[in-house]
């Protein structure tokens, strides 16, 4: 006879008490979320960043390359090469805002804009989501719109080459490698019909 414990079949959904707020930043909203076990009965106070929704774009070019940029990023102290994307007004809607925010960072514009997918860029403490846009066609024809502390070097790169560079640890922005894992399918599918 075994003296380890049943298994659970699954977790429990905690039930939610209550929240409030910790610390209002220009970024977010430090929460501490009030919950209680419903078998064990426990109740804990849980860290939640409450922010608004990002969308991040996946822009392609005439000639299949991918709009990128690189700029400082104070969170690793470091650069860091990705997609544009920034952060939502709210209700705006994310193909609206990821065209939007490819214009103001980059100056490029498109055509086909459409959402591959919205992911919880960590659900573990945030509360928020980032909503990943498709732009084909993409082409530089607006002028920048940084705000004051922005300052990106912005390039393009084959595809292919984004993919491998992913894959080697030359992109390390999780939001992006999730944009690419949406994006390969899309992009399989083109190469394949020889788009």
């Amino acid at each position: 006879m075994s003296s380890l414990s049943p298994v659970p079949s699954g977790p429990s959904r905690w039930e939610k008490l209550g929240e409030s707020t910790q610390a209002t930043t220009r970024v977010f909203e430090v929460m501490s979320a009030h919950y209680r076990h419903p078998v064990r009965g426990t109740k804990r106070d849980f860290v939640v960043l409450r922010a608004p929704d990002w969308v991040n774009v996946l822009a392609l070019t005439p000639d299949e390359r991918i709009v990128l940029v690189r700029q400082f990023r104070f969170g690793v102290d470091a650069f860091s090469l990705e997609i544009p994307g920034g952060v939502m007004d709210e209700g705006e809607d994310p193909v609206a805002a990821g065209l939007r925010e490819l214009r103001e960072e980059t100056g490029f514009a498109g055509r086909g804009a459409r959402l591959l997918g919205s992911v919880h860029p960590n659900p573990a403490i945030q509360s928020n989501r980032c909503h990943i846009v498709f732009v084909e066609d993409a082409v530089r024809t607006e002028a920048l719109e940084w705000d004051a502390d922005e300052e990106m070097e912005i390039s393009t790169l084959a595809a292919d080459e984004v993919f491998a560079l992913a894959r080697q640890g030359g992109i390390t922005h999780g939001l992006v490698l999730n944009a690419l894992l949406l994006f390969e399918p899309l992009w399989r599918e083109r190469k394949g019909r020889g788009v």
